[in-house]
């Protein structure tokens, strides 16, 4: 059983950070009227104690799950994301992705896996001397073949089989990776905001994904929350 995660930010530092700002009313999404609290100048105003709620109901979540051994992969690739979401898998020894989604990374992936070993391959082959047997030319191409699949499949190096759980830093960004998630039957959490559909996400956290400080301010209270999860069964 899951213990309530208390010190969660509170409506002011929510406010502050333009959690409550959703999208404007012609792109709005149905299913999120639950979630909204008001419309002000065609802009919807998500309701912060649902947004509380949600977060604290993931933040629960996520610490069972990590606690219970599982393996969650982090996902946020967006420029007011990425970062954030790098820092918090790798704090938890987590997979994450923050470039551009690779179709086929759920649902293909053996195909995925194969591409993180060879990586690795390469980069046990550089470390030990191994490219000084190649003639220049072969070497450069070498090493540019090694960035270019860092850039795409660093943060891959962790997942090592399909992952228990993925948590989505915004619902519209991440849509191909949740659809992945759903054929494969693998629980979904994540941030969502007007224009986006909640039901697609097991555990949606209704808030602004496009404000750095929103995003930033739900990212350090998920990473406080799961600081000790893996101690905690």
């Amino acid at each position: 059983m899951s213990e309530s995660y208390n010190q969660l930010p509170s409506y002011e530092e929510m406010v502050k950070a333009g959690m409550h700002f959703g999208r404007k009313k012609s792109i709005f999404n149905p299913k999120m009227k639950p979630f909204v609290y008001a419309l002000r100048d065609s802009i919807c105003i998500i309701d912060l104690v649902k947004t509380r709620q949600g977060l604290e109901e993931a933040i629960n979540f996520l610490r069972e799950t990590i606690g219970g051994g599982k393996l969650v992969l982090f996902v946020g690739i967006s420029e007011q994301s990425a970062d954030l979401i790098k820092d918090l898998a790798e704090s938890l020894s987590m997979p994450y992705v923050t470039n551009r989604w690779l179709g086929g990374s759920i649902t293909n992936f053996k195909t995925i896996i194969s591409r993180v070993r060879h990586l690795e391959a390469l980069e046990n082959e550089l470390a030990s001397g191994g490219f000084a047997k190649y003639v220049k030319k072969e070497k450069t191409m070498k090493e540019k073949e090694i960035v270019a699949l860092r850039k795409k499949f660093d943060g891959l190096r962790k997942l090592t089989r399909v992952p228990d759980v993925i948590f989505v830093a915004s619902a519209k960004d991440c849509d191909l990776a949740i659809k992945e998630a759903k054929v494969a039957k693998i629980k979904t959490v994540g941030l969502v905001n007007t224009e986006s559909d909640p039901s697609q996400l097991d555990y949606p956290i209704a808030a602004n994904d496009n404000a750095r400080r929103s995003v930033a301010l739900i990212i350090s209270a998920i990473k406080q929350g799961l600081a000790n999860a893996k101690e905690t069964v």
